[in-house]
């Protein structure tokens, strides 16, 4: 999976390509560890993602909770049909703030 990143400032944009399930959550997860640093805001920049298994969700509800515990903020943005009705279905729109 390729993961573009965008910092600005404190902003860290993540934006991954393709599915992000059991083969690719643990890449994206990793490089969410190696850039997030000193971020305040996460976006996760979801337009060029097609699909989003449980594994997806787990790196998502992770960093959720990290950013949450450092004060920060999560966004995820320019989500489409088939994702916005997976975080429909298992709450994440309860957990995350969608754009």
């Amino acid at each position: 999976m390729n993961t573009r990143v965008i910092r600005n400032g404190k902003e860290l944009t993540v934006i991954p390509e393709g599915r992000l399930d059991t083969y690719t959550a643990n890449d994206f997860e990793q490089t969410l560890a190696d850039e997030l640093k000193d971020a305040e805001s996460l976006i996760v920049d979801l337009s060029d993602v097609n699909y989003i298994s449980s594994a997806g969700l787990r790196v998502l509800l992770t960093y959720a909770q990290e950013m949450e515990e450092r004060g920060g903020t999560i966004k995820a943005v320019n989500v489409n049909e088939i994702v916005h009705q997976t975080f429909d279905l298992t709450g994440f729109l309860e957990i995350l703030n969608v754009d």
